[in-house]
């Protein structure tokens, strides 16, 4: 099964800019938006809103047509859905050494994406700065120990314990255990015109 419209639409942005060998500072400065933006969108953690969409793909001097002829605009029927684990899809959000992402599943629920990620961290892992991301997110830890730093505020997290925040607050995940640790994540993507 392929993945929700949204997130095509923002691995596609990646791989033509990539392909074309533009850097993200370069699109950000044709498209005049924010080389946070231009990142944030790449790598799904915001949804861009439809004229920032349309001066990306000019941008980018893509063709609208051709850019959504090749997105696959599945219906979302199904009642239900099965995914086998070796469906799940590995990606990349950001360059952080020992994070290893594989995307679920991503549905479009009450008009809004909904993305279900398995996050392994490393044994070490960490980030060095905050991120912030246009979703609420649910994490629950499957196993390891993990701290999060949200807004300032550490919270230890341990197997089977769970967390849910408005992603919007910078947070940032450590990997404090002995072990890898891995952690189930549900990104509940908001309506930015709201």
């Amino acid at each position: 099964m392929t993945e929700d419209i949204i997130i095509q639409i923002s691995n596609k942005i990646k791989e033509k800019r990539k392909g074309k060998g533009i850097t993200i500072q370069e699109l950000a400065d044709r498209a005049q938006v924010s080389k946070g933006l231009i990142s944030q969108i790449e790598n799904n953690r915001t949804v861009p809103s439809l004229l920032v969409l349309i001066n990306i793909i000019k941008a980018l001097q893509l063709d609208m047509n051709e850019f959504f002829n090749e997105i696959d605009q599945q219906t979302q029927s199904a009642k239900v859905i099965i995914k086998q684990k070796a469906s799940y899809q590995e990606f990349e959000k950001e360059p952080t050494k020992g994070f290893i992402y594989k995307r679920v599943l991503t549905r479009n629920v009450k008009n809004l994406p909904v993305d279900i990620v398995l996050l392994e961290l490393k044994k070490g892992a960490h980030r060095s700065q905050t991120v912030k991301t246009d979703a609420y997110e649910y994490k629950y830890i499957i196993k390891g120990t993990v701290e999060y730093l949200i807004d300032g505020e550490k919270y230890i997290l341990e197997e089977g314990d769970s967390l849910f925040f408005d992603g919007r607050l910078g947070h940032k995940p450590s990997n404090i255990g002995a072990d890898n640790a891995q952690i189930l994540v549900v990104y509940f993507f908001m309506d930015n015109d709201k």
